[in-house]
């Protein structure tokens, strides 16, 4: 998406970019896309928004729905779906469009004029009839109450069909040998048409006479305009009622009120091109002029430029979309155009995403970076000998220097420093011979921590890289240089124990390959202190152990295993008596612990008791509580239920208690001993 400015109202351009050529297959297509930034970042509003050479007329319907276009080459008709944001369909005509009118609120009726003197009438399923008029058309205009479509052309009449009745009606008759343009007033239907002399001429359709002449060409023509022919009306439009805007071939665009003959405001587009279009835009009080080079936009009262766009291509014509910022363009090139300008009004609603993208833009300024400029501060030119350009248009000021033209910095810095061929030409020696040097054998550099593990990583990317060249996949990215494990192989604490037992156990079978490594690891650290450039030696002979032990590697691995579980078996025996000794050698202390007052200590069990009563829910204290028998719960007849709790005697309460039971036991027994005696002594006095 490409951005311009021009007094501080920012132009979006929605169609810049490159587009991709029709007969590309999808496949392609997405590759390009892949490959190329510049058509990924591109913004496709609509999907094959162009024609096949030029297009040359652009409209949208009423309900706002469709956007239709006519171009060539074949001449042919396209139909945008603004809800899809794509095309609808595509009609091929006999032969090109000079103009069209969409006549229903969708693209349901449709009437095109041709070249070939030829009106064609479209509807929803396609082709309908096809008529001609006498002479060669050049516009053509609807009036709505009559259904009249009034024709004018290479002729002084002006042709009328009736689509109600199928018929041509008798034609209006001119003073005009030619006319280029014609409109009808949408409040009180007034007919206009500008003729080849510069003169407009109104009728009144209910009456068919002619009511009025306004002489453009004259009025067109002041004292700084150069014309050099009599200027003809090419542009005609209604504002309102009362306001109306003609475009001359010459370039200048003049407002009139109705009321009078002279224009409220000329304005010259300078260029002395015809002007092709004219719309209004009410929000703002603009009119947007366009000719075949440049689209302005003025105040209506005051004249004064509000903005301008110039596209790349030459305009054919132009479409403000109904209440909104969006203006589209067809041009002499198959893209046609897509402006958003957020000043003018919102985006319309099936592109509303558009506010969004322009805030953040907004937001996020990017610097604007010119290719056939070079910035250059004060010190550079005093350096270079140019600070007399200061002031000069040579030069251009910006922010905390200068910009100046690139041909003109290469010229100053070769008459400055003439010998900066041959700085620039050892600068490449030196870069050749560092490339060169760059392709020897250099030894591997092992990090100071983690050798092992480095060691082993470097074999298994060289093993990796082997394999991928075989099978032509990519190379994965190394784990020595990945930037988020860089601590690993620098932070003491991250180094390995391999004689941890968790090390041992997860790698039984590592103790054959490291210890290849290890006479790897000698053999590098030996070149490293001698200070060799090549590896080729110790390379080949470690190789040469390698093959000499790779036969036997099977066969030792099991005894390996074997050896490394009786090695921790030994070890844990080892530690286990270790520590009996250091449990028989250590004296145990006695513990103090402190009681709190009104509490009386009996064992460290109801303690513990307590505080696993104490982690229990509520509902496992309950329950606990019911077994005991310190709590009661029933259901009552309404529904609910009804909890009885036995409250827990104090201690001096027990005490108490405990001191009347076995106060009641003594009474017992010494009851029981004197019955048992006043028994003995009754009996005793029977016998005597």
């Amino acid at each position: 998406m490409q951005v311009s400015s021009l007094n501080e109202v920012k132009i979006y351009s929605l169609s810049a970019g490159r587009s991709l050529p029709e007969w590309l297959s999808d496949r392609k297509k997405r590759a390009l896309q892949k490959k190329d930034v510049d058509i990924r970042r591109r913004i496709e509003l609509i999907q094959d928004f162009e024609m096949p050479t030029v297009s040359t007329k652009i409209k949208v319907s009423r309900d706002g729905q469709y956007i239709m276009a006519v171009g060539t080459y074949k001449p042919r008709v396209r139909c945008f779906d603004t809800y899809q944001l794509s095309q609808k369909f595509e009609r091929c005509l006999d032969s090109e469009v000079v103009t069209f009118e969409i006549l229903s609120d969708d693209y349901s009726k449709i009437v095109f004029l041709q070249c070939g003197r030829f009106v064609e009438f479209h509807s929803q399923h396609g082709h309908y009839y096809r008529t001609r008029i006498p002479k060669f058309g050049r516009d053509f205009s609807y009036h709505y109450p009559s259904c009249d479509l009034y024709f004018v052309g290479a002729s002084s009449e002006v042709y009328r069909l009736n689509l109600e009745q199928g018929r041509f009606l008798n034609s209006l008759q001119t003073e005009a040998s030619e006319s280029n343009v014609c409109d009808i007033n949408p409040v009180h239907f007034l007919f206009a048409m500008g003729t080849a002399e510069g003169r407009v001429e109104c009728w009144d359709p209910r009456t068919r006479n002619r009511v009025g002449v306004l002489d453009c060409a004259l009025s067109s023509v002041t004292a700084d305009t150069e014309i050099d022919g009599l200027p003809s009306i090419s542009a005609l439009a209604f504002d309102g009622a009362l306001n109306m805007a003609v475009g001359t071939s010459t370039g200048q665009v003049l407002l009139y009120d109705l009321r009078s003959s002279n224009p409220l405001i000329v304005k010259d587009h300078h260029y002395g091109l015809p002007i092709k279009s004219i719309q209004f835009q009410h929000q703002l009080d603009l009119i947007i002029s366009a000719d075949s080079r440049i689209i302005k936009m003025w105040n209506k009262d005051t004249g004064k430029i509000f903005t301008s766009m110039e596209p790349e291509h030459g305009i054919n014509d132009v479409c403000l979309y109904p209440n909104s910022g969006m203006l589209m363009t067809a041009n002499e090139a198959p893209k046609m155009n897509i402006y958003y300008i957020p000043v003018l009004g919102p985006a319309p609603k099936w592109c509303s995403f558009l506010d969004n993208l322009t805030e953040e833009l907004e937001e996020n300024p990017e610097s604007t970076v010119y290719d056939d400029y070079k910035f250059v501060t004060r010190k550079d030119l005093e350096n270079l000998g140019l600070a007399h350009l200061i002031g000069s248009t040579l030069l251009r000021a910006y922010m905390h220097g200068f910009f100046m033209d690139i041909r003109l910095y290469h010229k100053a810095k070769m008459m400055a420093n003439p010998f900066a061929y041959e700085e620039y030409r050892r600068e490449k020696i030196r870069q050749k011979i560092e490339e060169t040097r760059a392709q020897r054998v250099q030894l591997k550099k092992l990090p100071k921590v983690n050798k092992e593990l480095a060691l082993k990583l470097i074999e298994e990317e060289g093993e990796e890289q082997q394999m991928t060249r075989k099978r032509k996949q990519k190379n994965l990215p190394s784990l020595l240089k990945d930037d988020r494990f860089k601590v690993m192989f620098e932070n003491p604490d991250f180094q390995v124990d391999e004689q941890s037992e968790e090390f041992r156990l997860l790698n039984p079978l590592v103790s054959k390959i490291s210890e290849k490594r290890k006479r790897k690891l000698k053999i590098l650290e030996e070149l490293e202190a001698i200070g060799e450039e090549e590896e080729e030696e110790p390379e080949g002979k470690a190789s040469d152990v390698e093959s000499s032990e790779s036969s036997d590697d099977e066969k030792g691995w099991v005894e390996e295993v074997r050896k490394q579980r009786k090695l921790l078996r030994q070890e844990e025996k080892l530690k286990r008596r270790e520590r009996s000794k250091e449990d028989q050698q250590t004296l145990l202390k006695p513990q103090f612990f402190e009681i709190k007052e009104g509490e009386e200590f009996r064992s460290f069990k109801d303690s513990a008791k307590k505080q696993k009563l104490m982690k229990k829910t509520l509902e496992d204290r309950l329950k606990l509580e019911e077994k005991l028998g310190t709590l009661n719960v029933s259901d009552t007849t309404v529904g609910s239920k009804q909890a009885t709790f036995k409250l827990k005697k104090s201690e001096q309460q027990r005490k108490q208690q405990e001191a009347e039971k076995r106060h009641r036991q003594e009474r017992k027994t010494l009851r029981r001993s004197a019955s048992h005696l006043k028994s003995k002594r009754g009996r005793g006095r029977l016998f005597h």
